[in-house]
């Protein structure tokens, strides 16, 4: 038996992908193509894209008796071509099954193999126990990789036949057609940020930013915030960008796309980074073969002035790194055409010139919410999301608040500094420098710290480049924009925002696995008492156990769960501040 595993061993590692079979709970069958190298979180993240039904959270992946670890590989754990992967649904308890409307209780689905019952056979039989009504699905050709749950096919097929079938089954595929939800990009950029009131001849950067429809993607929340992955739907024909990460798909029918962030410092080996520099966000993607035409990756080099053939996009597979060119370079993306998905990102070649690549770039201000007086935070960033959104998660466990301004007008320059100065007397600390460089977003980011003792109504703050004395950043922070000294003392204790809130807590709060898996992260509770609270039977009474459990820890304790509130539910505390 063991020299068996070793011979398919080494035929998987031979050929680059091979499929695996992940069998859930009621039996329903996928088939999944992988290499070894995937790690369990990707293998999840393919589920993820081809099921609306499976969220990676709430999911146990199990092989010969052993759970499988998100961040351990395939390889690892000996998973090799033709394994069988077990899938056990983890209850959040935090809602009931999701029922559409109009749909006849009681459907059942079984998979219809051929005489090899290891074959996914691309037809599928749905029957109403009550009423004997049957509906049989046939593909014209293979359906590889196709997913069946609960009477629902997810991915794409060439053909669909329906039998005198549930009515139900034809009408959500109808509306997953829908166009909702869709936005303009421009109309949030402009949202987000506030006109400068820089004039326009000061601009060095002429850089526009192309029109898309917007998606607002699923989200998928791992133990930590900065794995979040995300699942966009893409309801048919056309180009759209996902909201949160600025990454976008173009498609010629509905599909579904799944992604999450990964680290330049854990894939861009030494020696490359000699060579190559990041230039955007690092991208860990999962779709079927052939559903997307194109990828639009979003990179921050002010291409103005520069020369685009040192563009390339980095695609990691199989612990490999290879360069691709991509097919089109914009003013804040790289499109690539036919994309073969794994780890993709946009890098930029080194200047062997001594003449630095410019860079878009963004300036955050964040107020600490509960320091003496005023007292603000400042970061200067590349324009990268991924790097954005640590900073504005870390900023919020510190209970800061952002202050929107305009980024800069001018292109900066890795490897310059760049001094912070106001027109009114502040402190500034450790010093008023910044080195202008990028960080992964699991590093701590750089920061000035700007201490006021005397809010003026108005104050003007300007940074210049340190190489040539060039201002490239001016705002004015205004005594609107500040939450004063006099409001903070109202702010409440995670405490006394428990104690205050505690009915409406009970039967608003949600999210309750994510709150309990981040409070065991903080050693806040153990399992046992994790399990305790889970084993309530409402969704009330699970909120109230928790927040005795919580009060009967102490001011500490309470504090935690009030920061992890503010994390994961912000909108339900803000409004309750308000009450």
């Amino acid at each position: 038996m063991a020299e068996r595993g070793k011979a398919e061993m080494a035929e998987t590692t031979l050929s680059s992908t091979f499929s695996i079979v992940v069998k859930s709970s009621s039996g329903v069958f996928a088939s999944v193509p992988v290499s070894l190298d995937d790690t369990v979180l990707d293998l999840k993240m393919k589920l993820f894209a081809w099921d609306r039904n499976f969220y990676p959270f709430e999911s146990v992946l199990i092989h010969d008796g052993q759970e499988l670890s998100n961040e351990l590989t395939l390889r690892h754990y000996n998973i090799t071509s033709n394994s069988i992967v077990h899938h056990i649904f983890r209850p959040t308890g935090d809602q009931e099954p999701e029922m559409e409307q109009g749909s006849p209780a009681g459907i059942i689905s079984r998979i219809v193999y051929d005489d090899d019952p290891e074959d996914i056979i691309p037809i599928a039989e749905f029957q109403s126990p009550r009423g004997g009504i049957i509906s049989r699905i046939h593909s014209q050709g293979p359906l590889p990789a196709i997913y069946w749950s609960q009477g629902t096919m997810v991915g794409n097929t060439s053909r669909i036949e329906m039998q005198g079938g549930p009515a139900h089954i034809a009408s959500r595929i109808k509306r997953q057609a829908g166009p909702a939800g869709i936005t303009s990009t421009r109309a949030k950029e402009m949202q987000k940020w506030p006109q400068s009131d820089v004039p326009a001849q000061e601009r060095s950067c002429r850089c526009v930013r192309q029109e898309l429809q917007e998606v607002r993607p699923k989200i998928d929340p791992h133990i930590l915030e900065e794995q979040n992955t995300y699942k966009a739907c893409l309801p048919g024909p056309g180009t759209f960008q996902c909201s949160e990460t600025g990454l976008a798909f173009e498609v010629e029918s509905a599909a579904n796309i799944v992604y999450r962030y990964a680290s330049w410092s854990t894939h861009l080996k030494e020696a490359d980074q000699n060579v190559w520099v990041p230039a955007g966000p690092l991208f860990n993607i999962g779709a079927l073969p052939g559903t997307v035409r194109a990828v639009y990756l979003p990179h921050f080099i002010c291409v103005s002035d520069v020369d685009i053939s040192g563009c390339s996009i980095a695609h990691f597979e199989f612990q490999k790194m290879t360069m691709q060119q991509p097919t089109k370079v914009m003013a804040f993306s790289a499109v690539l055409e036919n994309p073969s998905f794994s780890l993709l990102g946009v890098v930029w070649r080194k200047l062997r010139s001594i003449i630095p690549l410019p860079m878009h770039s963004l300036v955050l201000i964040f107020q600490q919410l509960r320091a003496a007086n005023t007292t603000l935070h400042l970061y200067l960033i590349p324009d990268d999301n991924s790097v954005k959104q640590a900073i504005e998660r870390q900023e919020t466990s510190w209970n800061s608040k952002l202050i929107p301004k305009p980024p800069p007008f001018s292109p900066l320059f890795f490897g310059h500094r760049y001094q912070v100065a106001s027109n009114t007397q502040v402190k500034i600390t450790p010093e008023p420098h910044l080195p202008f460089c990028y960080k992964s977003p699991k590093e701590q980011q750089l920061f000035v710290e700007i201490y006021i003792r005397k809010m003026a109504e108005e104050m003007e703050f300007f940074i210049t480049d340190g190489q040539n004395d060039t201002v490239i950043w001016r705002a004015s922070l205004r005594s609107g924009d500040i939450s004063l000294s006099r409001n903070v003392s109202k702010i409440p204790s995670g405490a006394a925002f428990l104690k205050k809130h505690k009915t409406q807590l009970c039967s608003r709060m949600g999210q309750l696995s994510s709150i309990l898996l981040n409070l065991r992260v903080e050693d806040v509770i153990n399992s046992e008492e994790e399990e305790e609270v889970q084993a309530q039977n409402t969704k009330q009474k699970k909120n109230q156990f928790l927040l005795d459990l919580v009060e009967k820890k102490g001011s500490k304790a309470q504090e935690k769960l009030f920061q992890v509130l503010q994390t994961k539910d912000r909108f339900l505390v803000e409004d309750l501040e308000k009450s």
